[in-house]
């Protein structure tokens, strides 16, 4: 391969100028021969030059006018096509091809000139001039074409082009799946796609700041779709009554297609009449003290969220063994008759010598309660009060009559995937009361999850809007040991950092990266970040142009880039999404990753829905919640009264009594 020398360009330089010279003189002897005359006038012929014009003549080179003018200008281009001007970004190809064209114009149509009435000495110099004019306009122009810049510089000031990539186009479908129609854009063109959670059982993350798109886009899909395809379901509402709305009206249009016709629960503390009742605590789901654990666990750190990340400390675990305590005792009082949360509530309010004397009497706990009762007969009040004060303060906040009505019935359980009782539950939440509801809510969802995730089960299908403002300490389990079971998980969030703030750093990170499928619609910061890295890199294009005093180059080359910038994802549009899914090895998707625009006016699912407003489930009043709130209170103090005479009627029993308040 040749080389690009200093010899190569100088002998490029030589031909380029010799034919260029070689087209002047062309141009020249044409003027001598047609403009003789004036030559001669102007005493500028010679014998020598006759004779070679003569003999040139004989070739027929002058038959014509124009035959000279062409052939110069035949040589004039040769010659252009070797220059190698200093390119520059002002010379624009429109100016070039206007003095070619004007060149052209006036070096044809100089011919006229000469047939001009008047002097022939004028019409000679006019014509020389005006053609030679026309011979350096065209010079002009064919000399800015080297000068141009020929590679063309991307106009894509956000590099958006560079960024798509193919995405998968094919719409796969089983059992299980969730299929959401979209459209992406690849090499400047929009293109259809399928966002194909073929597994939904290894978990999905639905991200996005509010009004990102995810409750039209892709919660209300999720639920057409896998009610359709006869799952088991639980909805956490967090906008109540949205998704319960939806939920329902999809239990009427498909109920008739499960093998056993599911039933359909609703959950709600604003308006009871159209609310069921259940009871969290229920004795059938309590096969053992960690039950009790759990439960007092969930309960106290939805209450005090700061908790969840001072686990392990005196005050907090302290708390927890007494609810458990009481948990238990109720438990095991009468068969767990009387254990719900509003009774635990209510017994926990009892004075101490009653409380620790009935609560020592149960063998089970008493390795739990054996602390506060030392701490009670030694005087230690202040401690006492810091273990015990801080559970009681929790739980006052809900104690309220409308809370104690929905706590404490039992129209139905909650393990909503048994195969002879399949169950729709939806639970709702109101955004001005989070704390209360989010606490009591956590204590359903811990116990429901329990219970659904087992073998032997249906499919059942999870789906949690707004997951951070509800606590379950063991989602990572669960959806790392659910796969086998059947249990779908869908996880709604707004930002990492918002998930990281209610649950702490660590937890917040294992949900993050323990989800096999992502859906993420705008979002910023962290989480940007941590979803750019994870799509990894693609093979851009770049261009760039380097000009100095002595010259000008364009260099073009490819490199790895992230496909999705972390600006990218921080500026999507509402229904725009990005992520990547999951396959299975006998449903494979070759390209996981996605960057789409979800379609809204396609149908995702095989029928069309209409709202419907849920339905009342009986008539409740005030004197009915009233009558069930005096009600517990009197179930507490029988309790209480019943054991306490049990207890002295004992012998075995009686020096468990306190009476430290009579001293």
């Amino acid at each position: 391969m040749a080389s690009n020398t200093g010899e190569n360009d100088v002998s490029l330089r030589k031909i380029t100028d010799m034919t260029r010279l070689i087209s002047l003189l062309i141009l020249a002897i044409h003027f001598y021969y047609f403009c003789y005359e004036v030559f001669q006038n102007w005493h500028l012929t010679s014998v020598m030059s006759d004779r070679i014009l003569d003999k040139i003549s004989k070739t027929g080179l002058f038959s014509t006018l124009n035959r000279t003018k062409i052939i110069a200008l035949i040589f004039l281009t040769v010659s252009l096509v070797g220059v190698k001007g200093k390119k520059g970004e002002e010379v624009r190809l429109k100016h070039g091809l206007i003095n070619i064209s004007i060149g052209l114009l006036l070096y044809f149509l100089s011919v006229f000139v000469l047939k001009m009435v008047v002097p022939q000495n004028v019409a000679a110099t006019l014509y020389i001039v005006v053609s030679s004019a026309g011979f350096l306009l065209v010079l002009s122009g064919g000399s800015k074409f080297s000068r141009l810049i020929t590679a063309r510089l991307s106009q894509d000031i956000f590099n958006k082009e560079n960024e798509t990539f193919p995405q998968f186009e094919q719409c796969l479908e089983n059992e299980y799946s969730i299929n959401l129609p979209a459209e992406y854009r690849f090499k400047n063109r929009w293109r259809q796609s399928w966002i194909n959670v073929i597994n939904p059982f290894r978990g999905l993350l639905v991200s996005g700041s509010p009004g990102s798109g995810k409750t039209y886009f892709v919660f209300r899909h999720i639920i057409l779709q896998h009610i359709e395809k006869g799952f088991s379901m639980f909805v956490y509402d967090f906008k109540y009554s949205d998704l319960s709305s939806l939920a329902y009206t999809a239990w009427l249009e498909n109920k008739t297609n499960y093998a056993v016709e599911p039933k359909f629960y609703t959950i709600n503390f604003d308006d009871l009449s159209r609310s069921h009742r259940c009871n969290p605590l229920d004795s059938s789901g309590m096969v053992d003290i960690t039950d009790a654990v759990e439960s007092a666990r969930t309960i106290l750190m939805g209450l005090n969220r700061e908790w969840i990340k001072r686990q392990g400390d005196f005050f907090v675990e302290s708390s927890i063994n007494f609810m458990t305590a009481i948990i238990w005792f109720l438990r095991r009082y009468q068969e767990g008759e009387f254990c719900s949360l509003p009774h635990v509530i209510e017994l926990m309010q009892t004075d101490y010598d009653r409380l620790f004397t009935i609560l020592r009497a149960e063998k089970e706990i008493e390795v739990l309660i054996n602390p506060f009762v030392t701490a009670y007969l030694n005087d230690a009040m202040q401690q006492l009060e810091g273990q015990v004060g801080s559970t009681k303060i929790a739980l006052a906040r809900l104690a309220s009559p409308q809370l104690y009505y929905v706590l404490s019935g039992n129209d139905f359980t909650l393990d909503i995937n048994t195969p002879d009782d399949p169950k729709i539950v939806c639970m709702g939440n109101n955004p001005q009361k989070i704390q209360v509801y989010g606490a009591v809510l956590s204590l359903y969802i811990t116990r429901l999850v329990k219970l659904v995730n087992q073998p032997g089960r249906l499919k059942s299908s999870l789906v949690f809007d707004e997951f951070p403002t509800v606590y379950l300490n063991n989602m990572d389990t669960l959806i790392a040991t659910a796969r086998s079971n059947k249990v779908a998980t869908t996880i709604g969030i707004q930002d990492f950092s918002q998930l990281k703030k209610d649950y702490g750093k660590d937890y917040a990170e294992v949900i993050m990266n323990i989800t096999g499928n992502i859906i993420s619609g705008q979002v910023s910061g962290e989480t940007a970040k941590q979803l750019s890295d994870r799509f990894g890199k693609i093979m851009q294009r770049r261009t760039s142009l380097s000009i100095n005093r002595m010259d000008t180059s364009v260099s073009k080359s490819h490199q790895l880039d992230a496909a999705i910038p972390q600006s990218t994802i921080s500026s999507l549009s509402s229904g725009e999404f990005v992520g990547f899914v999951a396959d299975n090895p006998n449903e494979q998707i070759d390209l996981k990753g996605f960057h789409a625009r979800f379609i809204a006016n396609e149908r995702n699912s095989k029928k069309t829905y209409e709202k419907i407003d849920l339905p009342i489930v009986r008539k409740v009043d005030s004197g009915i919640i009233q009558q069930n709130y005096l009600q517990i209170k009197r179930d507490v103090e029988g309790i209480v009264q019943s054991e306490m005479e049990r207890i002295m009627e004992d012998s075995s029993l009686r020096y468990l009594l306190i009476n430290k308040s009579s001293d």
